[in-house]
Parts: C-alpha cells; structure tokens; sequence
C-alpha cells in the first residue's frame, strides 16, 4: 500500500533493530530514552524535510525518516528491510555501488548525488551526504530533494541564454542596419539613373524592396536584444485593447470568437503604445494559428503584484505592481519544452515559409526592455494564456494617513483536499493552508484524489486545478467526487482566467475560480468563502 502524495503518516516507527546504533548521530537516536539531548535528535528524524537512510552493507534499508512519504510517496515501513536497488534509478545505480564502497574503504565522508523514482513514477533528483561506520557496519546518508533547485537552476541558465543571444543578435543587428543603410541610400540612387531604362528601373526597385524587408527584420531582431527606440508613455489599457479588438475581428477572421474582460479601476501602465499594439497583434496571430478550425480568443486586463515569492521562483522578475495584459486561446497548446524555448529568435513549431520565429521574441524583449515580465501558461489541449507584465505608472504622490492596522487572514481547521499536478505550486498551497490551521491532504492528479476521496477520510473542500494530466480535468474530478461525496464544495484554480472559462463553456458547475498566481490573503479569502457559503 503506497501512500498518498502529502498524507501524514499516524503510527508509530520502529527503534534500530539491537545493532543500529553506528554514527554518533545515530546512536543519539536510539538512546532517546536516555539522553535528554538525543530527544531532539529523535524530534529532527521525524520532522526534517531532508530524507535520512539507515542502510546496511548490502544496501538494504534499516531506518527511514518519515519525510520519505513527501519525497517518495512511500511510507518508512513500505521500505525497511528492503534493497534501495528496487528504488534507485538504474543509471545511478552502479555510481551508488561505488560512493558506498568508497565509503567502507575509509573515505569517512562522501558527498554525490544520485536519483530515485517516486511511487508515481517521477524521477527525485537527491544531494547526499553520507558515513559510514565500520563497528557497526551500516551507512548514514541525509538527502536533500533537489527537483525545486534544479527548476532554478534551469530558469537562471536559459535568462543567461537569452541574454547571451540578445547580446549577439543585437550586435550582428546594428552592423546589418548600417549595411542597409548604404543598400537603401544606392538604390535610390540607381533608380533616379535608370528612370528611362523600364527594365532596369524594375531590377532597382525589386532591390529596394528587398533591402526593406531586410530592414524590417533588423527591426525586429533589435525588438528582441532590448535595443529598440521606445516612445514610453503612460497608457490607459482599457483604451488600447478595445481599439485592438476592432482591428482583430478583421484580422482573424469570422471563426474566431474574441471576447474581453477589461478590469475596472486598472492602473496605469508604462508602454511604448505602437510596440505594445504590435505585441498584442503577434500574440493574436499566433493563438489564431493554433485554432486551425476556429476557436475562443480572450483578451483581459487586470491589475497584478508580483511577490518575493513569486520573484524567488522566476528569476528574471522584480517584485512589485504592474499591469497586466492576458490573451488567452483555445487552441492546442504548448508542451514543456516548446514553452522552455518559444522566446528564442527564430524557434518555431509552423511548417517552413509559415513564420519567422520572431513573433514571440520580439515582444519578449519589447516586455523586458520596459523592466517588464511575460509569463506562458499552457497545457497541450488546452490552450494558451501568455500574460505581459508591464510596469505600473507612478502616480501622484497623496497624503500618507496612518495605516490602519492589517486584519489577520481569515483560517479554519477544516479538511481541505489540494488537487495540483505542478509539485512547487502544490507545496506552496498545502504550506499556506497549514499555516492558517487547515488540515491537507494532498493528490497529484484527479484519480490519486479520487482514491483518498473512497475513503473514509473526512474533506471539507476539494480545491483543485482545472487542467489536471492523466485525462481528467479539475471538472471531471468534481463531477465523479459528487457522486461519492454530494456535498463537497469546491474551489477551483488555473492559470486561465474565469472568462476564458466561460469562453469555453466549462463552467456549468458554477464553482468559484481563484486565478494563478495567487497571494497567501487571496487563497486564504477564497477558502473562507466557500466553506461559508458566501462564496
């Protein structure tokens, strides 16, 4: 029996079997009893968020701390007695071997990593640290989950990619306008030559097209390396989308449905207003191009603060307010790495003569030139929402009354049952609600959440994501959860907006939708609301 992704464990584990008593560290363990010291010891074994092994020669496992359930989904006595071998990925199996060996030949400390697999399948990339104790002949290892590490690591190294690229393709970019330059200015010297000559007239003025055009792509080219001339102004949003949306209608064409959904009392922006127009038309072809048969566009504004929290996992954002502007389609989305890569200059998954690969990059670097941010958010059948964060005007400084002092976050000590595939945004909402005296129990995906909702296990909610893998979304999970459980109320959470849910027609069950990214008094309201009924 495997437990639950988030489930804690309510039993007792078992002490060192009479010889497990090797480290120091773990000899304060055993001799919790005894030792006042060793009773904190004992408290960090069952309470750290590192996974800790006790491991014999052989590699079998001895003792197992109990965070093996977050960071495995197997609780310690789904592992005692067996071999790691059954749980390490094969790749890293021999390395293992070796680091172990390495250690019982004297080496008293040894640092590696290598990866086990999840109950669900996933691969768990662990740093660790290990002993060895000979007396005793067992292993101490300590591991740390590196997978939320790893994720930054990955965001740090492609901003320096494109950075990197910026730099390049702004330099190649200058030298080629100042070659067009001298292009553009010759032909139109030629063509006042040749004005008597019909065919050679011809032959100048198809080069001066051609040096436009060229021209046109050095443009863009500089949109993406930051180097654009900007005309920055204060901008009403809720001006210049309505304005898009007449020019869209005709663009697109009669089988796309654009809907909008403009914010009341929105912020000012800082934007260049040619440039920002430019950006939204590129975001609406593409959508358009991924609805080959027609579909649903919608294009929102809204106000939005960007925390530490959510600069501490995009590593190119600056915490603070901006304004946003959210076009949303219902197209077919964008797999992982299509995302990772769909900023890059002339990346694109369109047949060859169908698109430049410029579209996106060039409003990449228009948004980044501003101090801006844009964020993907897409799965594949689902559609794409890509939201520009574009700096919040300063406005007028007023009077400073005293602030009055902030009211405490509505809490609770209900069930709550969190439904989100995305590990980091799962953890951030099982940690909020623990916070506020909730009690979580948590799934990765409609049928793991489905399986703890057969059981006896009282739930008070179900707060789930909408797009959910495995074939079942947040709404077929809650429609199925009503079948066991006809009460259960509901919040739902996406990266979609509500409108382009409506859009979309996948509201009929008339649960409230709280939008992602989400701030601690945002979920913590939304909760209350639903659970009191006022939402």
């Amino acid at each position: 029996m495997s437990v639950r992704p988030g489930e804690k464990a309510q039993y007792q584990y078992k002490d060192f079997p009479p010889n497990a008593v090797a480290p120091a560290t773990v000899r304060g363990v055993h001799e919790a009893r005894s030792c006042p010291s060793s009773t904190i010891i004992e408290r960090i074994f069952e309470t750290t968020l590192d996974l800790i092994l006790v491991v014999d020669r052989k590699g079998n496992f001895l003792r197992v701390s109990p965070s093996s359930a977050i960071i495995l989904g197997y609780r310690p006595d789904e592992l005692v007695g067996r071999s790691a071998a059954g749980f390490l990925h094969p790749d890293d199996l021999e390395n293992t071997r070796a680091e172990m060996r390495l250690a019982r030949r004297g080496q008293v400390m040894r640092n590696f990593e290598c990866r086990y697999i999840h109950q669900n399948g996933a691969v768990v990339p662990l740093a660790w640290t290990g002993v060895w104790s000979e007396p005793d002949q067992q292993h101490f290892f300590i591991g740390r989950d590196m997978t939320e590490r790893l994720k930054l690591e990955s965001q740090l190294r492609q901003a320096q990619k494109m950075e990197a690229v910026g730099q390049l393709t702004g330099g190649i970019a200058h030298d080629f306008n100042n070659i067009l330059t001298t292009i553009i200015a010759t032909t139109e010297l030629m063509a006042d030559q040749v004005a008597d000559n019909p065919a050679l007239a011809q032959m100048v003025a198809s080069l001066d097209q051609a040096a436009e055009r060229g021209a046109h792509l050095v443009h863009r080219l500089l949109a993406f390396a930051r180097k654009q001339p900007l005309q920055v102004l204060t901008l009403d949003l809720n001006e210049i989308v309505p304005r898009m949306v007449a020019i869209l209608r005709r663009t697109l064409g009669a089988d796309i449905c654009i809907k909008t959904a403009l914010a009341p009392d929105l912020w000012p922006a800082v934007a260049d207003p040619s440039q920002l127009e430019d950006a939204i038309l590129n975001l609406a072809v593409n959508a358009r191009d991924a609805m080959p048969k027609g579909g649903q566009l919608v294009i929102e504004t809204a106000n939005a603060h960007l925390d530490e929290h959510y600069a501490a996992q995009n590593v190119d954002v600056a915490p603070g307010d901006y304004v946003a502007v959210i076009v949303t389609d219902s197209g077919r989305g964008m797999p992982p790495e299509v995302i990772e890569r769909a900023f890059e200059p002339f990346f694109t998954t369109k047949e060859a003569g169908h698109g430049t690969g410029l579209g996106l990059s060039m409003v990449y670097g228009f948004i980044k030139q501003l101090r801006g941010h844009v964020k993907i958010y897409s799965e594949v059948g689902h559609g794409t929402s890509i939201k520009l964060y574009l700096p919040q005007a300063k406005r007028p400084s007023a009077a400073v009354e005293p602030a009055a002092a902030a009211a405490p976050y509505p809490a609770g000590h209900e069930a709550i049952l969190v439904v989100e595939d995305e590990a980091s945004v799962r953890a951030v909402a099982v940690s909020i609600l623990e916070n506020l005296g909730y009690r979580v129990v948590q799934a990765e995906d409609a049928l793991s959440a489905l399986a703890i909702l057969e059981t006896s296990e009282p739930i008070d909610l179900l707060f789930t994501d909408l797009m959910l893998p495995n074939g079942m979304s947040g709404q077929d999970l809650l429609r199925e959860a009503r079948g066991l459980r006809p009460a259960l109320k509901a919040l739902f959470t996406s990266g979609y907006s509500a409108q382009f849910i409506a859009a979309r027609g996948d509201s009929d069950l008339n649960v409230p939708l709280l939008g992602k990214p989400y701030r601690k008094h945002k979920l913590a309201e939304a909760i209350r609301d639903v659970l009191d009924g006022t939402g």
